[in-house]
């Protein structure tokens, strides 16, 4: 087994068992990453998952700089990860959950890996907002940019609510995270590159670089519009955003912490 089908192997092992593992020893390029994490989802298409979209990361200036790049990262969504409005999550299925606001899209027609704006727009079906729940798989929460990009960009689940029409002006809608009614994060669509149109366009790109184009029917997620607040069992996340409704889901521990 060569070093990308097992460091992909370790990875996955350490998603589906919920499992922290070490760090990636070895320093390893970019595009490296990325074919670890093409390996590592693939063996989750093996047991019958199904790529449905990708998530968009790193979608503001200040944490690019922080991080030392000048692109977002990216990871693949697959029909296992997507929770249902309202629904439930198993806290003990996770190891360091975190929850982000964010806007979702829905694509009713392929996108170009060179876009514009107002022709990624067109392509665009429905907005919907929408929770991701970040998790990554390293001990202690320590990881480098290439461990993260590895890791599926450290995507585990994501929830959208009801689909609102994309004629609406997104660029700056107001988003309040509560957790058990408590206000936690506070924020914009804005703090989504300025615009989250411009994940969409950013995504087109490097998924169409990666050799799998969006296509009608993929859902993007484009990215945190605050910082991610912490999960435990019994909460209730409930996400406002202003004009397209809000979206929410419980935290339960129906298999102990592991």
């Amino acid at each position: 087994m060569n070093q990308v089908d097992l460091l992909a192997e370790r990875l996955d092992t350490a998603q589906l068992n919920a499992t922290a593992v070490p760090q990636l020893s070895e320093p390893f390029e970019l595009a490296r990453a990325y074919e670890i994490q093409k390996a590592s989802i693939a063996r989750r298409y093996e047991r019958g998952e199904r790529r449905i979209g990708i998530k968009m990361g790193f979608t503001s200036r200040a944490k690019m700089v922080q991080m030392g790049i000048n692109e977002m990262i990216w990871g693949r969504l697959t029909d296992e990860m997507l929770v249902d409005d309202g629904g439930t999550i198993d806290f003990s299925r996770f190891v360091h959950p975190r929850v982000e606001p964010e806007i979702a899209f829905l694509l009713k027609a392929p996108l170009p890996g060179k876009v514009t704006a107002v022709a990624a727009l067109a392509a665009v079906d429905g907005i919907a907002p929408a929770l991701e729940i970040i998790d990554s798989r390293y001990e202690n929460f320590k990881f480098s940019l290439t461990d993260v990009v590895a890791d599926n960009s450290s995507s585990s689940a994501f929830v959208v609510g009801s689909w609102s029409s994309p004629s609406i002006d997104f660029s700056n809608l107001g988003m309040i995270l509560d957790i058990n009614g408590v206000a936690k994060q506070i924020g914009s669509t804005a703090a989504i590159m300025g615009h989250p149109i411009r994940s969409l366009v950013a995504a087109a790109r490097l998924a169409e670089a990666a050799g799998e184009p969006l296509q009608a029917g993929d859902i993007v997620m484009a990215g945190g519009a605050t910082a991610a607040e912490a999960l435990a069992p019994g909460q209730h996340v409930r996400l406002e955003a202003q004009a397209i409704g809000r979206v929410e889901f419980a935290v339960a521990n129906s298999g102990g912490n592991r």
